[in-house]
């Protein structure tokens, strides 16, 4: 079986210009980090969840999330929320405000979103479910996504039925976590239920969770038969993985890994752009958490060097600061030593 369609994947008038798509990730997948990610080969991005409650769109954290300035089509924003009327009037704005692909966010683990009856815990009441998803495609004219877990727990798998609900309700592409509520990001995902969704469907499956190289992409596509794949830790501290498994789903070899410049290079430009959009107080804190992804998922260092790194580079409180230590200590072709997993070198 190829794993590269004959036909490029549609989802309303936009065409997919690969299978590989990075999933929205609250506090992750910030305006910085989408452009960074389409710039080094994701076929598209999603936008960090954004409240269906416009009472609380005012805050410095909504407006944030929903900036979406100088970024190339489409921009995708997922909404979250329990109430189907808010949701659609939510779809409403935002699609006034620019978005032309509205996401549902039906898959969200986290306790502070399904204590509102929100994300996952919306996948206990098909009812509900359906109500929100014929509002939501109802209230606009561009196209409605969603995004699910396979169940709510293991004993309550019934993301097969949810993902027909939502293509009787006019759903134009599904994604789905390979993980039930309760799971979280415990575990390992299955596929399982991801290729049974996707032979019950004609519209647009992607396949997500525990997708983190060129080789697992592949395999999930073989075994789902998924139109794409979404990638969401893997791509922390790893925007390269984009175009690595379009890559290897190509041309069915690897890609050279980025050299060390590159690395150096990639990091300080997207450090610059957090200052540039955060300002520099937040923008340095929220800098750090990027360059602790950036180390760990270069295998290169030996955990002692990671740890080395992390803290000093935490202990930097200026933008200033921040540059001159990348391009001192993150110098790696200037400093060899860095690299040996068993060195001890300062």
């Amino acid at each position: 079986m190829t794993l590269i369609p004959e036909s490029p994947t549609a989802i309303g008038p936009y065409t997919l210009p690969n299978q590989v798509i990075l999933a929205p990730m609250a506090g992750v997948t910030d305006r910085p980090f989408r452009q960074l990610c389409r710039r080094l080969g994701a076929g598209w991005v999603v936008g960090e969840m954004v409240t269906a409650d416009p009472s609380l769109w005012h805050t410095r954290k909504s407006q944030l999330r929903m900036d979406h300035r100088g970024e190339p089509g489409p921009r995708v924003v997922q909404i979250a929320g329990g109430d189907a009327e808010m949701l659609a009037q939510a779809a409403r704005l935002n699609a006034e405000l620019g978005a032309q692909i509205i996401d549902i966010n039906m898959g969200c683990p986290a306790k502070k979103v399904c204590n509102k009856a929100a994300g996952s815990a919306l996948l206990r009441d098909e009812a509900l479910v359906a109500e929100i998803l014929d509002a939501v495609v109802k209230a606009v004219d561009v196209p409605v996504t969603l995004k699910i877990r396979t169940g709510w727990c293991a004993d309550s798998n019934n993301g097969v039925r949810i993902a027909k609900l939502a293509e009787a309700a006019g759903i134009q592409a599904l994604a789905v976590h390979g993980r039930h509520r309760e799971q979280r990001y415990t575990g390992w995902a299955e596929y399982d239920t991801i290729a049974e969704i996707k032979s019950r469907l004609s519209i647009p499956v992607i396949a997500n969770g525990d997708i983190t190289s060129p080789e697992k992409a592949a395999e999930v596509l073989r075994h789902t038969r998924a139109d794409a794949v979404m990638i969401g830790r893997g791509a922390q501290g790893n925007p390269w993985i984009f175009k690595q498994i379009t890559h290897f789903l190509e041309h069915g070899e690897q890609l050279a890994l980025p050299s060390l410049e590159e690395r150096r290079r990639v990091l300080a430009e997207h450090v610059a752009a957090l200052h540039a959009f955060y300002g520099d107080t937040m923008g340095v804190r929220i800098a750090r958490k990027h360059l602790g992804w950036y180390l760990e998922s270069d295998q290169r260092f030996c955990d002692e060097k990671r740890r080395q790194l992390k803290q000093q580079f935490n202990a930097l409180a200026s933008p200033e600061t921040q540059f001159n230590w990348i391009n001192d200590a993150m110098a790696f072709d200037a400093d060899k030593r860095l690299l040996a997993k068993g060195s001890h070198a300062a």
